[in-house]
């Protein structure tokens, strides 16, 4: 059998038997399989640090199509030492390993792989370095969304078209609303409206800063919440860790 060397994280980990654990990875090549770890569970077995969460490299592999793969070696690219190193970091990191996984398995084409995979790769590097974890998560969040069928309206007001007097934007609506067409949805900023169109279409791993207020922060994550909430179907049990660590 030859082995493979593909591109991946480490987005979950389980027990296998009394030594080993099965590991999934994101990978750009494959999208989301799962790789057996053999004896990874050993205190002086080599693939022990290198098969845990969150562990960013080259995975070389004995790759089965559809069944559970082999582990062989890891070459590390990143072991995300800032995001292991701050509960806040890890629960959104967390987070977004949880939500890509449930993203790809929803059916994704396979020329999709790589845009997923190059989308959570650049957010993780982002949180690594320290950038605010719910303002990348958004913007993560919003980028996603297009792969579940569901990308809301932020070009134009979603009930009429209108393109001048944007106002407000809402999950039940689909997206922006105009003056004219808002009934009793709150306000947000307009700072909220710019940033959250300039979001969907940034490439995240072009970010080099980001300057934005609570309140429009809070105005943001409170839209995305309510738009996956009522329009993907998606449940994500990180969700619930992530807002016990906010409080």
């Amino acid at each position: 059998m030859k082995i493979e060397k593909v591109e991946g994280i480490v987005i979950n980990e389980k027990d296998y038997g009394e030594t080993s654990k099965i590991i999934d990875i994101i990978t750009k090549e494959h999208g989301l399989i799962s790789v057996m770890a053999k004896g990874a569970r050993k205190i002086n077995s080599t693939l022990r640090g290198i098969s845990s969460k969150l562990t960013y490299g080259y995975f070389h592999i004995y790759y089965k199509e559809g069944k559970i793969s082999t582990l062989i070696e890891v070459d590390v690219i990143d072991s995300f030492k800032q995001i292991r190193s701050d509960l806040l970091r890890i629960g959104y990191a967390g987070f977004v390993c949880e939500l890509v996984g449930q993203v790809i398995r929803q059916q994704v084409a396979k020329k999709d792989f790589e845009e997923i995979y190059n989308l959570l790769s650049s957010t993780l590097i982002k949180i690594n370095e320290c950038f605010d974890p719910m303002t990348i998560t958004n913007i993560l969040e919003l980028k996603l969304l297009p792969f579940l069928g569901v990308n809301p309206i932020i070009d134009e007001c979603a009930v009429c078209g209108d393109v001048t007097s944007i106002i407000t934007i809402s999950a039940d609506k689909f997206g922006f609303l105009c003056k004219n067409c808002r009934t009793n949805e709150y306000i947000v900023s307009d700072k909220t409206i710019k940033f959250i169109r300039m979001f969907y279409y940034v490439d995240i791993s072009k970010i080099s800063k980001l300057d934005i207020g609570n309140k429009t922060k809070n105005e943001i994550n409170h839209f995305i919440d309510d738009f996956y909430d009522k329009n993907t179907g998606l449940y994500l049990r990180s969700k619930k860790f992530l807002k016990k660590i906010e409080c």
